[in-house]
């Protein structure tokens, strides 16, 4: 009897079964992630999903998410793409959805700008909804639970490199509005949005109230308003970032001097007026300047 032989025999056995039960062990793992991998991004709106739709009224093809993306890319191969049958499938998400459905179970804010900023639409758990006219066509991030953006989401509407002088006061009209003036004059400068948004308003009062002002949607009853303009170069309709030239300072209405009345406006009534950049004094006088995302 080959006693040395069988003892060899047996261990290359056990090396076999060894290498036998890792190797199925690794086919299971591999066979159970395969399934939960793909239905993330299968196109089509499984519970725990937020989903877009390429065309309005959740119809068209489907983009399946079940965690926040800063940033939904604008171009192959890189982009999150509409996955499901339907119109628009293989195009990119960013800036092409229509229409939401949210079956994560928690609030979804859709917002205009990659990293989460500018205007936001906030979309409630299980809400079927088409994207309001500032986000339709326009999106370009989503985050799953946190907040949307706020007032705080403002730049001041002017370049970088400038100074103005932001004035409040109790009597004016209305109270939470702001005056900025830029000296020694202010005449002729450049207003430019302070978010992203559509412009909903541009009108000519004459001699009286406003003069000529503009008024930009930003959505969720966001609006901000710009008045006593020498010129306009907007118009209604058109969508405007926190980069878009759209007037100058002037005196028209019933101003009594050049400068800018600026307000930031919640479902009509004016708010006390934040920036990304600081904020007025309630009530006086305090110098501001815009430091980021200079036009």
């Amino acid at each position: 009897m080959n006693i040395r032989g069988d003892r060899k025999s047996r261990r290359r056995s056990a090396a076999a079964l060894g290498a036998f039960a890792v190797a199925a062990s690794a086919v299971t793992m591999t066979l159970v992630a395969q399934p939960a991998s793909a239905a993330e991004r299968d196109g089509k709106c499984d519970k725990g999903e937020f989903c877009y739709y390429y065309n309005s009224n959740n119809k068209g093809s489907i983009s399946d998410h079940t965690k926040s993306v800063p940033d939904l890319g604008a171009k192959q191969p890189s982009c999150y793409e509409f996955k499901g049958a339907g119109n628009g499938k293989g195009k990119c998400v960013k800036n092409n959805a229509a229409s939401v459905w949210n079956r994560t179970g928690k609030t979804v804010w859709v917002f205009y700008n990659s990293g989460y900023g500018g205007a936001s639409q906030k979309i409630k758990p299980g809400q079927k909804v088409n994207l309001n006219a500032t986000l339709k066509n326009d999106n370009a991030s989503h985050r799953i639970g946190g907040g949307g953006s706020g007032s705080s989401g403002y730049w001041l509407p002017f370049p970088c490199g400038e100074k103005w002088e932001a004035g409040t006061r109790t009597n004016h009209n209305p109270q939470n509005s702001v005056d900025f003036n830029h000296y020694p004059q202010d005449q002729g400068w450049k207003v430019y949005a302070s978010a992203p948004g559509t412009v909903s308003k541009v009108a000519n009062l004459g001699n009286t109230s406003y003069g000529r002002y503009i008024v930009i949607d930003h959505g969720g009853g966001k609006q901000t308003l710009y008045a006593h303009l020498s010129a306009q170069n907007v118009k209604v309709g058109q969508k405007v970032t926190e980069k878009t030239f759209i007037g100058r300072v002037g005196s028209t209405g019933g101003s009594t001097g050049p400068h800018l009345h600026y307000e930031q406006k919640v479902n009509g009534s004016a708010v006390k007026a934040k920036f990304k950049d600081g904020n007025p004094t309630y009530w006086g006088k305090t110098t501001l300047a815009r430091k980021t995302h200079c036009p």
